[in-house]
């Protein structure tokens, strides 16, 4: 299909080495840098390294901790469900929480954190399934999905632009399926990651691709439903995948998936490298 995904190759992360699992939003630089964090409060940056045919050999710890609240405390319980996970031009971070549905401003990952104005309504979405979805879009606005809130036009609640200056959409998954990431392209479109699970056929999802074009009927308050790019399924390594990140080096795109191993003895943590065409 047009704009498919080449798959590259993938590693199992060891999650000892890190000391904790659970690893959900995702960022990614040209110098492949790889940060992530976990629904257990914590970050990770790591170094990806690539052999001559671009396929992914290793990954190296630079540093890891926890995540911290206002006060640069590290965060505990409830407050500590980090889900989601964007960078800003300005090089600090914005954190995506569900349970206690909320966004953190990091200056610095290992730094203390400041309360972001959140879009409106965020607050209504379930317990466990609040904003699991935050991307800076490349004119500089925000796009953030819940995983759970129902939208007025259908789907699940998206919301579209700034602090101060959101505007509500829906967003239309397919059947089953629900929003878990999201990472802006270079042309204005954003990817979006989905999952679904059932007890029968365990974790699958699927990831999509929001042209331009329907970024702006979102900002008009629409409905709107992305173009499937790649299916999660067998023969690919199937897992609860729930982090999506781009980039571009040396004028090829690479798209990494990250999966949540939920701190099971039955799941991994995966890392997926693709190429995206141009």
């Amino acid at each position: 299909m047009p704009g498919a995904l080449r798959l590259l190759g993938g590693l199992r992360i060891n999650t000892g080495v890190l000391g904790f699992g659970g690893l959900s939003g995702l960022h990614m630089t040209p110098e492949l840098v790889l940060t992530a964090i976990s629904d257990l409060g914590h970050f990770a940056e790591m170094t990806l390294a690539l052999d001559e045919a671009w396929r992914p050999r290793r990954l190296d710890l630079i540093r890891s901790g926890p995540l911290r609240n206002l006060r640069g405390q590290p965060l505990i319980g409830t407050w500590r469900d980090a889900e989601a996970l964007a960078r800003l031009p300005d090089g600090s971070w914005l954190i995506g929480f569900e349970r206690r549905h909320r966004i953190q401003r990091h200056r610095r990952l290992d730094g203390a954190g400041e309360l972001v104005p959140p879009p409106p309504g965020l607050e209504q979405s379930p317990h466990n399934a609040g904003l699991e979805s935050l991307t800076v879009l490349s004119d500089g606005r925000w796009l953030a999905l819940s995983e759970g809130l129902a939208a007025p036009q259908g789907g699940r609640m998206g919301w579209i632009g700034q602090p101060g200056r959101w505007r509500s959409f829906g967003y239309l998954p397919a059947a089953g399926h629900v929003p878990v990431d999201a990472a802006a392209l270079p042309d204005g479109g954003v990817l979006v990651l989905e999952r679904s699970f059932s007890l029968l056929a365990g974790f699958a999802g699927r990831l999509v691709r929001l042209s331009p074009a329907a970024l702006r009927a979102a900002a008009e308050g629409a409905l709107v439903e992305g173009e499937s790019l790649l299916a999660l399924v067998p023969p690919l390594p199937t897992d609860n995948y729930e982090g999506v990140a781009v980039t571009e080096r040396e004028g090829r795109m690479l798209v990494a998936l990250v999966s949540d191993d939920n701190e099971s003895f039955w799941q991994r943590s995966l890392l997926l490298l693709f190429e995206m065409p141009l």
